[in-house]
């Protein structure tokens, strides 16, 4: 079981706006609810421990919020007022806190409806002998909020490579296992995490899990009416 999560939370959400012109996008509300309590309390639900929440954008009102939060997991933020970082600097700024064992990565504008526990799912088939990353994936014609072609091929054992052609069946979903260690001797400065990722896949060492659920990525105000319309009533699934 992994205790420890990264919940990355410092976006300004620009195409959220206006929703996010006095909040960050993490505080954006789906079903009456933000964006980070969403992920917080599936996280609680796996049993995940610590949640370090990574914070810039409206920073204060975000860590107002989440010292409200009652019940698990313990919260630890990592601060990056001084300059947002993305998702690979975020996570290099976060090591000390993160600790060298697997830990989840967690984007906070991924929501889904679950058919079976997800998280969990990623726990049990996370193989740390065989894997240094484990990615969700949803497949792209059953997504909402996705506008892009696709992110990579999952082959029979669930090897990952980049997409081969102009389009790919599978899309990132929001959720990984991570090796911290594989963020050693990256500099604290503003960089993707795909650049990890490109070096894990060039050794075979990343997998995917296809979401046993329906995934919808909450990217602007329309796509959350859309996805809180799914939330209140999983039977208007798109087919």
């Amino acid at each position: 079981m992994i205790k420890t999560a990264m919940v990355m939370a410092a976006g300004h959400g620009t195409r959220m706006r206006p929703l996010t012109d006095d909040r960050s996008k993490a505080m954006v509300e789906v079903g009456g609810r933000p964006l980070v309590d969403h992920m917080l309390d599936r996280l609680a639900d796996a049993g995940v421990e610590r949640a370090i929440v990574n914070v810039h954008a409206h920073a204060d009102h975000l860590e107002d919020h989440l010292k409200t939060r009652s019940g698990g997991p313990e919260i630890i933020i990592s601060d990056e007022r001084g300059g947002l970082l993305e998702t690979g600097g975020g996570v290099v700024k976060a090591l000390p806190l993160l600790g060298d064992n697997p830990v989840l990565i967690c984007n906070i504008d991924a929501v889904w409806v679950e058919f079976a526990p997800v998280i969990k799912a990623l726990f049990e088939a996370w193989d740390a002998d065989e894997m240094d990353e484990l990615l969700l994936l949803a497949p792209k014609p059953r997504t909402l909020g996705y506008p892009g072609v696709g992110d990579f091929d999952m082959d029979r054992d669930g090897r990952l490579s980049w997409r081969s052609g102009d389009k790919a069946f599978w899309v990132y979903a929001g959720v990984q296992i991570f090796k911290p260690t594989l963020a050693h001797g990256y500099p604290e400065t503003k960089f993707s995490r795909t650049k990890i990722w490109k070096k894990s896949i060039e050794r075979r060492r990343v997998f995917g899990l296809p979401i046993p659920g329906f995934w919808m990525h909450i990217g602007d105000p329309d796509t959350l009416k859309a996805a809180e319309a799914v939330l209140a009533d999983p039977n208007t699934l798109p087919v």
